[in-house]
């Protein structure tokens, strides 16, 4: 890619953008999945990103000054978190920007102590499942809770964590 991608905290401006590409990304992602109903990604409003910019982690992908990409993250106190509202414009998916967002995700988690991080997609959406594993995801279970099969994702940091503890003791 000739144009930089910088990932970076989202703001209340960014809103009505993150609002397009989710919309546009979770679409696609209803019917390639062949989710019957809606989704609540689909569902949210401008007020909704905005209340999560306001008390989640949530990331934008910039590039020339455009955003086109978003992740939205929650902690909690337990030492897990969990992402949503993961996309990236499809235009120009595929060009190492989901994995820049990831990387932010996961200097955010090793900052907080998160041990684990897990995510929802579906089952159905290969592309989507290799992504996540070439990112350090693992299937950890699934669920028909929403009326489609969904597979449940974690990532463990604290392996992460321990390693680096080790190095810095060795002499």
């Amino acid at each position: 890619m000739e144009n930089k991608v910088v990932v970076r905290k989202a703001v209340p401006g960014d809103a009505q953008f993150i609002y397009g590409i989710t919309k546009e990304v979770f679409k696609t992602y209803q019917e390639q999945a062949g989710i019957a109903g809606k989704i609540a990604a689909v569902n949210e409003t401008i007020a909704d990103i905005i209340k999560d910019i306001e008390t989640k982690h949530v990331f934008v992908a910039v590039m020339d000054g455009h955003v086109i990409g978003s992740v939205r993250i929650e902690i909690f106190d337990d030492g897990t978190a969990y992402l949503s509202r993961f996309g990236v414009d499809p235009h120009i998916q595929s060009k190492g920007i989901g994995r820049a967002l990831i990387a932010e995700v996961d200097n955010l988690m090793e900052e907080s102590n998160v041990k684990t991080l897990c995510l929802h997609t579906a089952s159905r959406m290969l592309s989507l499942v290799r992504f996540y594993y070439g990112q350090g995801f693992y299937i950890d279970s699934t669920t028909s809770d929403r009326g489609y099969i969904r597979a449940l994702l974690c990532k463990e940091y604290e392996a992460a964590q321990t390693a680096d503890m080790f190095r810095s003791n060795v002499v």
